[in-house]
């Protein structure tokens, strides 16, 4: 299973606000072996929302979509994700069920705007704030703030789901450069791919769908590698 990942908001585009969502939920669907294939923001504009969501939901199984939910006028995200898939925004009656029976909302100004979903969408519960989620197809509508987003993709983690990875991690003391050779190598010798992230050391990366693999490629980087504890000596 592959996904992508589009964060919705013109204060993540002018930095006024870090797009820890993105990070978070690559790491997350890392671990259920869900491959990343896009991570993308876009401003808070409807023509820009649908272009996207158009886009990877042809490319990918998963679309997952955060941020830009609510009554606002600057939240635009439902719209967008309904023109995405020609489909119109309604007021989605079990949202708006669930706002008053679990939520304590009442009175319709709530309801109007918040709970406006893409026409024959699957809700998705707000536990941790207001504005509700939507499932549309194989597009998942998630909250921009932190809080509510992890909860509710908690709720729909479990319709996630790949091939389990195993990673293993070997630190060198030499420049990346010159470790070309031993990571084509290992590449050859195990069935691993690697990755190679160079910082105050280089941090070789070696990640298999068999653990015992990813443990053998390792043992093997690290007898032919400069190890970091002795050149610290």
């Amino acid at each position: 299973m592959d996904a992508a990942i589009v964060t919705v908001g013109d204060e993540l585009l002018t930095g006024d606000t870090e797009n820890t969502n993105a990070t978070w939920l690559c790491a997350r669907l890392d671990e259920r072996g869900v491959g990343v294939e896009r991570v993308t923001t876009v401003p808070d504009r409807e023509a820009d929302i649908a272009r996207v969501v158009n886009e990877y939901h042809a490319e990918y199984d998963a679309v997952i979509v955060t941020g830009g939910l609510g009554p606002t006028p600057d939240d635009v995200t439902m719209a967008g994700v309904a023109a995405a898939f020609g489909r119109e925004v309604e007021l989605h009656d079990e949202a708006v069920a669930w706002l008053r029976e679990e939520g304590g909302y009442a009175g319709d100004d709530l309801a109007t705007g918040t709970a406006e979903l893409p026409a024959g969408s699957r809700p998705l519960h707000n536990t941790e704030g207001v504005a509700p989620g939507a499932v549309v197809e194989s597009c998942y509508v998630l909250p921009g703030v932190p809080a509510e987003m992890r909860a509710m993709f908690a709720a729909v983690a479990d319709e996630f789901d790949g091939e389990q990875t195993y990673v293993e991690r070997v630190e060198a003391a030499e420049p990346e450069s010159e470790l070309l050779d031993r990571i084509a190598e290992v590449g050859e010798r195990f069935d691993v791919s690697v990755g190679s992230y160079p910082g105050e050391t280089v941090t070789l990366k070696v990640t298999a769908t068999d653990p015992a693999e990813a443990r053998r490629a390792a043992a093997w980087l690290a007898e032919h590698v400069d190890d970091v504890g002795e050149n610290a000596e």
